[in-house]
């Protein structure tokens, strides 16, 4: 339940979470690299979770999220998906809409 917890805090106290392999400055795998780039490009403030830092947050983010892959991005309490979800959402215009909407950007 700890680690549970401990995602749950992160979530909250953060409006834009990334969970993810390495850090935004510092990524270490090229779909978390993907998700953070987009991030930038649209100018949103995010916190990064270094997932490869703690095996427990690794694998209970996945548990969390029942989603079976890393990054995984939150948004105000939301998942809003991986890489490919966010990319598809961004390409599209629907991600910029969710920062706006949320008055994120």
């Amino acid at each position: 339940m700890e680690i549970k917890e401990k995602i749950n805090s992160i979530i909250n106290e953060n409006d834009v979470c990334l969970f993810m392999k390495g850090t935004p400055d510092s990524p270490q795998c090229g779909f978390s690299m993907a998700v953070s780039n987009v991030l930038k490009h649209l100018n949103v403030k995010f916190k990064g979770i270094n997932v490869l830092e703690d095996e427990s947050m690794r694998q209970g983010i996945k548990d969390f999220s029942d989603w079976p892959t890393i990054p995984q991005l939150y948004v105000k309490k939301e998942f809003i998906g991986g890489c490919d979800i966010v990319k598809e959402m961004f390409e599209n215009g629907e991600l910029k809409k969710i920062f706006q909407n949320k008055n994120l950007i």
